[in-house]
């Protein structure tokens, strides 16, 4: 097996398991690895970095999400590493090191979701149960040839999950196999309606691609949602309002220690100190500009494909250069769930190395997407 059971670039504690269920359900037998994010009843947040480990506090009890697995029948087998306070997108920690990749051993799980993506893809946890921000539960998805799903946002509880930028933050969850995913949606989401689409607008799809499939929607046509011009705007705005609510989240503990982070991951925070309060507003408007545009687009029935991240995730031995131009190609592919709040799954391909391509649905469409993966890939 790649990746032992105490390997520190995936799991910061592990146990037989960690935390047992705590009522029989239909999650019986599974397990979950949990993302150093979550409030887990006994132990502390430790966001991926030492320093904040040692002065955080034990919680007395688990997140929300963390809670309905456990109701469900599922196991806790450990806390997950992920990126340094969730601020990064490749899944390589400065402290706690790369966590490998089965799929693709000379190249990134991607992040920040990186411990719960290789817990799974290394057979040590059923399910991975993540954050997505800005990408990283489906960007590792994507990396690690696994499925990866982003709520509808506030559809899940983000309560007792230490935040990153609050306005587009969700708990999200990685599986194996599609059948799991879906189950592991039907604990964690509300009710909500499961009818397929009428119509799916793909987004610089290869040719030959093997999903969507019309097996899901009858028609199946190629267009451009966005131009390169406002993707560009969007990415700016979103980038604005996500790095000032970043700060506004963790920039007095950065203040107080300085120089515990990665220099990467640091200067993401500081830039959010830069962004006033009248930035921020403007960005805010041509968020909610473009949004009004794509639900109108979206409608009731119709979604989009487009590839789940800039490509496979990249080498693990990278110029910082090469890392920000497929962190940039990444983000043109996630941003318009990220910033417009919609759910989205990412489903494999079966490319090697892999990669994924992400449907995405209106507001409330999470349990119709959950139902679609199952034409892209056997049970688990």
């Amino acid at each position: 097996m790649i990746g032992g059971m105490t390997d520190p670039s995936i799991w910061r504690e592990y146990g037989t398991p960690l935390l047992p269920p705590l009522s029989p359900g239909p999650l019986d037998g599974r397990t979950v690895a949990v993302k150093d994010l979550f409030a887990v009843a006994g132990f502390a947040i430790g966001a991926g970095n030492p320093a904040w480990l040692s002065q955080a506090e034990t919680e007395p009890d688990c997140a929300p999400a963390v809670a309905a697995l456990r109701a469900a029948g599922a196991a806790i087998a450990g806390i997950a590493q992920t990126d340094e306070l969730a601020f990064s997108l490749s899944g390589a920690n400065p402290h706690y090191g790369t966590p490998p990749n089965p799929a693709a051993p000379d190249r990134v799980t991607g992040g920040s979701s990186s411990g719960p993506a290789s817990a799974v893809a290394t057979g040590q946890a059923d399910i991975g149960l993540g954050t997505d921000t800005a990408g990283s539960v489906r960007v590792p998805a994507s990396a690690c040839g696994l499925f990866g799903f982003r709520p509808t946002q506030g559809a899940v509880p983000a309560d007792r999950v230490l935040p990153l930028a609050p306005s587009f933050d969700t708990p999200g969850w990685i599986t194996a196999g599609p059948e799991l995913l879906a189950r592991a949606g039907a604990v964690l989401l509300p009710p909500g309606p499961s009818a397929f689409p009428r119509t799916i607008i793909t987004i610089d799809l290869p040719n030959g691609s093997p999903f969507p499939s019309r097996s899901i929607a009858s028609s199946v046509s190629s267009a451009t949602v966005l131009s390169d011009s406002e993707l560009d705007d969007l990415l700016a705005a979103f980038r604005a309002v996500q790095s000032a609510e970043a700060w506004a989240s963790h920039g007095v503990w950065i203040t107080a220690n300085p120089g515990v982070l990665g220099p990467d991951v640091e200067a993401r925070f500081r830039f959010g100190s830069t962004v006033t309060a009248a930035e921020r507003a403007r960005a805010w408007k041509v968020i909610a500009g473009y949004r009004s545009r794509v639900l109108d687009l979206l409608g009731d029935d119709t979604w989009l494909a487009l590839p789940a991240a800039g490509g496979p995730g990249h080498p693990r031995d990278v110029t910082p250069a090469e890392k920000d131009a497929w962190r940039a190609a990444t983000f043109r592919r996630t941003v318009i769930a990220s910033a417009f709040g919609l759910p989205s799954v990412s489903v494999p391909t079966g490319a090697s190395p892999p990669e994924g391509i992400a449907l995405i649905g209106p507001p409330g469409a999470d349990h119709a997407l959950l139902r679609a993966t199952a034409s892209a890939g056997p049970a688990s």
